[in-house]
């Protein structure tokens, strides 16, 4: 054991804890001064793979150190919603290592004042949201800032992928290079079809380590089937049809995470939900993008506190949010993905030797044969790929050039 990894082990170990072979292999790549991809089921502890790396780090080179460090990580999440569940997962390990280092959010939800005192002095570590990190390398005063900038990690890689915002991620990524030359680049990334591409896009074609968790979780995926097949709509995408089965289900487990695939169909199943069972209004909640900051972290320190049946929501909930209490998963109307219900149906027995539980419901009777047809292709597991997006400023400069 190297000197290196004598305090993470002793922490594992205290909690009862013992470091996946995937866990001390990223440790060992991160400190060889690699970069890469980790991909590993959800609930098999990514966060803390690629998290202790630069803190073992760290503290390797600076053993005596007692005060808070300038920038060493950047940790870029796609969805602001996820930031604050991941600040309390990066700040747990700090206190238990006797580690000085400060983090901090900054998104959309950041106040101006936070805002402003990090243009003066950045934290140890901190969460942004590629929109915001785009905006703080504006700046004139960031390069110099950011000189200290040891590690950038991308979490949930694969849901950046192939978009404008993985576009604007990588262009970011781009520009951090430019000033720290070494700078070690970590994605994270849980169900995907071609990480080598994924991993290869990340990293813009330099070398790197492609690190599987190697242990699949399992996945029970049930359809509700409708009590009268004959009479179920062929078209349709509320499904409020099912709401007695839903209620059923409900009543049978503790928390549960219901998936709809839009706002308004989550405005509409929480309705339903609370006028069909009205005792249940206070145990009901809704979770999604366009609610305020203060009512999702309501929401969310409900469920943690196992204060709910259920949470109506929408994607808002699909990444990184990771609730032990929640019992199962049920989905409404086509997940439109493999990767997408696979992701939904981590939410539940977030445990490595959990069982990840989903039921999906039917809007209509085509979706029947769709939730059979994503059964099969999670048992065989035929994830889908992400095409990365090529040509995007040249395509960006003919659609704003100048017009004939």
């Amino acid at each position: 054991m190297t000197a290196r990894a004598l305090d993470v082990e002793a922490w594992f170990a205290a909690k009862g804890w013992t470091p996946f072979k995937f866990q001390r292999e990223a440790w060992e790549a991160h400190a060889r001064g690699e970069s890469g991809l980790i991909e590993a089921a959800t609930g098999l502890g990514k966060t803390l793979t690629v998290w202790l790396g630069p803190l073992q780090d760290w503290r390797h080179a600076n053993p005596d150190a007692n005060d808070a460090p300038p920038l060493q990580v950047l940790w870029i999440t796609p969805l602001r919603a996820l930031a604050k569940d991941t600040y309390q997962a990066l700040t747990a390990p700090l206190e238990a290592l006797g580690l000085p280092w400060t983090v901090e959010l900054r998104t959309g939800d950041t106040s101006a004042s936070l805002r402003k005192r990090q243009r003066e002095r950045l934290p140890s570590a901190m969460i942004i949201t590629p929109e915001s990190l785009s905006l703080l390398l504006t700046y004139p005063e960031t390069a110099e800032r950011m000189r200290a900038l040891r590690t950038v990690i991308v979490d949930e890689w694969h849901e950046l992928l192939g978009t404008k915002r993985g576009v604007q991620t990588e262009l970011c990524l781009a520009r951090l290079r430019r000033w720290v030359p070494d700078l070690r680049v970590w994605g994270l990334s849980a169900t995907l079809g071609n990480l080598a591409t994924a991993r290869d896009v990340l990293l813009a074609g330099r070398p790197g380590i492609l690190i599987n968790g190697g242990i699949t979780r399992q996945v029970a995926v049930d359809t509700a089937i409708p009590a009268t097949v004959e009479r179920f709509p062929w078209a349709g995408h509320l499904g409020l049809s099912g709401i007695p089965q839903v209620v059923d289900l409900l009543g049978s487990a503790g928390t549960t995470l219901l998936f709809t695939n839009t706002r308004n169909q989550a405005e509409r199943w929480y309705q339903a939900l609370t006028l069909y069972m009205p005792e249940w209004e206070d145990e009901i909640a809704i979770h999604h993008g366009s609610l305020s900051s203060a009512e999702r972290d309501r929401v969310e320190r409900a469920i943690a506190d196992r204060k709910l049946r259920c949470v109506v929501c929408t994607s808002s909930l699909d990444l990184g949010v990771d609730f032990s209490p929640v019992d199962q998963v049920i989905q409404i109307g086509s997940p439109r993905g493999v990767a997408r219900l696979l992701q939904r149906a981590g939410r539940s027995g977030h445990q490595p030797d959990g069982v990840s539980r989903v039921t999906c419901v039917p809007t209509n009777s085509m979706e029947l044969a769709e939730f059979a047809a994503v059964r099969s292709a999670i048992a065989d597991r035929d994830i889908e790929t992400r095409k990365p997006l090529t040509g995007s400023l040249f395509r960006a400069s003919i659609s704003t050039g100048p017009r004939a």
